[in-house]
């Protein structure tokens, strides 16, 4: 049986996150974000994953999911908790985007998820406020990488949308 990307039950609902504290919001914005990555991948199988779908561009779903578990570990584990860990997919060279295999998107799906929790528990118990150097020298919050993440992520949401939308002509959220 092909694998396929499964459907997202929405665990936030953007009605929610108006008068929650600070974190809450950001927390909530930026889970918001992770879902709608998984929604615009559910129900297609690898070889739809992988399709390179806007020409003459290279991007893929997979590879979007691949990336962003990359910048997951980048920014919450590397950055913030200062773990030593290295790149999530080191044959890659390309943050992610290459190495698309349609025969992996179930083992890709299943590292990002991981890299997504492991992004929680990295900034579990760290205040907003709390800071770190950056590789630039830079003074920079765990507020600045929330931040910095919902951007992120909705940058690419609407890579994904595009290459959603040329798949299988499906769109929203």
């Amino acid at each position: 049986m092909t694998w396929t990307a499964p459907e997202v039950g929405r665990s936030v609902q953007l009605g929610d996150l108006t008068g929650l504290p600070e974190r809450g919001t950001l927390e909530g914005w930026l889970d918001w974000q992770r879902e709608t990555l998984l929604a615009k991948c559910a129900g297609l199988d690898g070889e739809q994953l992988v399709r390179a779908a806007v020409e003459p561009s290279s991007l893929t779903l997979l590879g979007l999911v691949r990336h962003m578990a990359e910048v997951e570990r980048s920014w919450f584990r590397r950055r913030v908790a200062g773990e030593d860990v290295g790149a999530v997919w080191p044959e890659d060279g390309e943050e992610g985007f290459g190495g698309v295999d349609a025969g992996w998107a179930e083992r890709d799906f299943g590292r990002y998820r991981d890299e997504v929790e492991a992004a929680r528990a990295a900034v579990a118990g760290r205040g907003l406020d709390e800071t770190f150097v950056a590789a630039s020298g830079r003074r920079l919050s765990v507020r600045w990488v929330y931040v910095h993440m919902i951007q992120e992520y909705a940058r690419h949401n609407g890579h994904a949308d595009l290459l959603r939308e040329r798949t299988d002509r499906r769109t929203g959220d």
